[in-house]
């Protein structure tokens, strides 16, 4: 049984997980994408960085947190609805506020 600290580390490295994805694939495609470092207009590079970074922190909470030995438990259920609420969140956002959409200006 996870007690609430392992439950919030486990949420929180599916959500640093799931927010790898976009960063990464930005920087392979050569796209802009908003980090907290570079802001709206990141480079790629910068990208690659940011979605490395998330990867590496969300591995190792996930690491730290998982517990024992062998198959996952209950863990796997949690780290993937962090994962799922990052996701979520992200197709909300981008889809009502087009933060990382090329605009017309952006042409």
């Amino acid at each position: 049984m996870m007690n609430r600290r392992e439950h919030a580390a486990t949420i929180a490295a599916g959500m640093l997980c799931a927010n790898s994805l976009p960063h990464l694939a930005t920087a392979v495609t050569g796209h802009r994408h908003l980090t907290p470092v570079g802001g709206a207009q990141s480079a790629p590079w910068t990208n690659a960085a940011w979605g490395t970074a998330n990867l590496l922190a969300g591995l190792a909470l996930a690491r730290r947190a998982a517990g024992g030995e062998g198959r996952w438990d209950s863990r796997l259920v949690t780290f993937d609805l962090g994962a799922a609420v990052f996701a979520t969140w992200m197709v909300s956002s981008e889809a009502a506020m087009r933060v990382n959409w090329r605009g017309k200006d952006d042409r």
